[in-house]
């Protein structure tokens, strides 16, 4: 990721409105802002999310709150905490969230 032509902010997330977005269980609330061809979210999932598909889009993701669960369509599968982040390239390996007790996330992409 190169990032050029955005210059200095700051974001106070309080202001920035929410949608909403279902996964197959539950809810997931965003909060995104883009800067240039960059997409900056805050994302908090309820308790029983499960994302309603696989994703291929690049991100850097780190968890602020609660737990995430990752899924990879191989079969792999990891648990983020708080102060645990992932990265992964755009179409490099589909996967797919979920909590059982809900999360809150920034990430970027």
């Amino acid at each position: 990721m190169k990032i050029s032509d955005i210059p200095f902010g700051t974001t106070d997330w309080s202001a920035i409105p929410k949608t909403e977005h279902k996964g197959d269980t539950g809810l997931a609330t965003w909060q995104t802002c883009h800067f240039g061809g960059i997409r900056v979210r805050m994302v908090e999932y309820t308790p029983g999310y499960l994302a309603d598909h696989w994703c291929v889009k690049g991100h850097i993701l780190l968890c602020l709150e609660g737990e995430l669960a990752t899924e990879l369509a191989d079969g792999r599968a990891f648990v983020l905490t708080p102060g645990m982040s992932y990265q992964v390239a755009d179409d490099a390996e589909p996967h797919r969230s979920s909590t059982s007790i809900g999360a809150k996330l920034f990430i970027v992409d």
